[in-house]
Order: structure tokens, then C-alpha cells, then sequence
């Protein structure tokens, strides 16, 4: 069993009550640990509780963050 622990995040609210939420997330399973970033999309419900849409991770790399942060500012 997999157990995922949030290490640091920060979001941006935009729109109707939808935000983006960049973190740096654990994953801790029997075999050892893995760091991530996680980029996830979600909106916030009349109760205030968040719901996650869509996410995707990207690995701790230097080249690969360098490569999005870059590519992201071009386009």
C-alpha cells in the first residue's frame, strides 16, 4: 500500500471557484520512497472542501523542471 504525504504546495484560485495547486508530494510504500512535484487542477465546493479534476507528476530532475519552466514561459 502506497501512503502520499504533501511536503509543500501552493495554489492559485482562478475562475469560478477552480484552482491550480503546484506541491512537492512523497509517495511511501513497503520498498522505500519517491519525491515528486504534482500539478493538479480542482475546483472548491459550495462547502469549501476541495475536489481534485486532473493531476500529473513530474519527477525531481533538475533538466525536466528547467524544460517545463521553460517551455511553459515560451508558449
Amino acid at each position: 500500500m502506497v501512503q502520499f504525504e504533501t511536503i509543500k504546495s501552493e495554489e492559485i484560485k482562478f475562475g469560478n471557484n477552480n484552482f491550480l495547486e503546484i506541491a512537492r508530494k512523497k509517495a511511501i510504500a513497503d520498498d522505500g520512497e519517491n519525491t515528486f512535484i504534482s500539478i493538479s487542477r480542482g475546483f472548491i465546493t459550495q462547502n469549501g472542501e476541495k475536489r481534485y479534476r486532473k493531476s500529473f507528476s513530474v519527477p525531481i530532475d533538475d533538466e525536466v523542471i528547467s524544460f517545463i519552466a521553460t517551455k511553459i514561459k515560451e508558449i
